[in-house]
């Protein structure tokens, strides 16, 4: 009998009190630790993350930017599988076994996708949904890809397929890098559906065009990257 892998939930955090908690206390018993990396959040966010579940561990980023958080957690996560999740509440932790279940079934990567039967978005405009096939069209286009929704952070990997890159990005163009990276490394790469909501509470930290055009560079840098094997 296969032993069930050990998953981990890196979830990053900036003045999310209002959200965190209620996120957390979702987050189904599949997910052994929950890796909170906060970027000095000025309210009462980590004690809230804290105080959800005893799952819980807090760190704080060394830098700054989701991308940066987001190298910290994965490096000090310990399971097989590596589970990253906002913390706004826009990302149901009731789909996490959807995402564990593709990688046991043999993917190297399960990324959420709203553009797939049965995903969804009650949060985007017309301007970032535009913003966002525009992206991933590009991507496609310049790396041979058939992603449906190259930028949404709702994602899976298995600990040796992250292991395997380099991640520069600092910003929210840290989704299409790794996506991306991890497609042209020869990883199984597999899109799964997801539902994004809207945030429960406060301002989204993302600024649509002036981190779309932030993407769209990280996208063009790509092909003139190293080969990675």
């Amino acid at each position: 009998m296969v032993a069930r892998p050990r998953v981990s939930l890196v979830v990053c955090t900036l003045d999310e009190e209002g959200n965190v908690g209620a996120v957390l206390r979702r987050v189904p018993p599949v997910v052994d630790e929950i890796l909170v990396v906060d970027g000095r959040s000025r309210d009462r966010t980590v004690e809230e993350a804290l105080a959800a579940d005893p799952r819980v561990r807090a760190v704080t980023q060394d830098g700054r930017g989701k991308g940066d958080a987001l190298r910290k957690g994965f490096r000090l996560a310990r399971g097989d599988v590596v589970v990253q999740m906002d913390a706004d509440g826009s990302m149901d932790p009731a789909e996490i076994p959807r995402f564990v279940a593709a990688i046991e079934a043999g993917a190297d990567v399960a990324k959420g996708s709203r553009n797939l039967p049965g995903g969804g978005s009650d949060d985007l405009t017309p301007v970032r949904a535009f913003g966002n096939w525009w992206m991933c069209a590009l991507g496609n286009a310049l790396h041979g890809a058939r992603f449906t929704d190259l930028c949404y952070g709702f994602i899976a990997f298995r600990r040796r397929a992250l292991e395997s890159i380099e991640i520069s990005s600092n910003g929210f163009d840290v989704e299409a890098e790794v996506a991306l990276k991890l497609f042209r490394a020869g990883f199984r790469v597999v899109e799964v559906p997801s539902f994004e909501h809207d945030r429960m509470h406060g301002h989204s930290h993302l600024h649509a065009v002036r981190d779309g055009w932030t993407i769209v560079r990280t996208i063009l840098a790509l092909p003139l990257a190293r080969p990675l094997r």
